[in-house]
């Protein structure tokens, strides 16, 4: 894949520039998406997640796609490619060697065990607030009081 910078995109394209494939996947974050990695054209593991980061210039972070959390470190892939489709949405697909990753945003997608037939009539979150207040998803955070020390050690 060529290193040249595109001047223009409408739609679609092939995106190689650091800078340019962040600001394509902006939209992305605090959003809920869809994902599907495929190893060749093998599909290895799908998904819904929440992207909670985007970052690039930073080596030691890790790409990563739970239910929970999505994290993209740009420095992971060699290029992005998009694409338009006929409802105007995008589609995003990251790539690296014969390894890609597509996503797109969650909106209107039935969850998985549920028929269109019979839906939960329960949309997926559409952002952090209604993610916390959403029981199927579960988020968790620890954190050590500073008034917390080796107390219980000492009993």
């Amino acid at each position: 894949m060529s290193d040249a910078r595109a001047k223009l995109y409408i739609n679609t394209g092939v995106v190689t520039n650091r800078s340019d494939i962040y600001n394509v996947l902006r939209p992305l974050l605090k959003q809920t998406v869809t994902y599907t990695y495929y190893r060749g054209n093998q599909v290895t593991s799908t998904g819904t997640g929440w992207v909670e980061r985007i970052v690039v210039d930073h080596p030691e972070i890790a790409s990563y796609f739970t239910p929970l959390s999505i994290c993209l470190n740009l420095d992971s892939f060699d290029y992005l490619q998009f694409d338009t489709t006929s409802e105007q949405l995008l589609v995003y697909t990251l790539v690296i060697g014969s390894e890609r990753v597509v996503i797109e945003f969650a909106a209107g997608i039935t969850p998985v065990g549920e028929s269109e037939e019979q839906p939960s009539g329960r949309p997926l979150p559409r952002n952090a607030d209604e993610l916390a207040r959403d029981l199927r998803f579960i988020q968790m955070e620890l954190l050590m009081s500073p008034d917390a020390s080796d107390e219980d050690e000492d009993a």
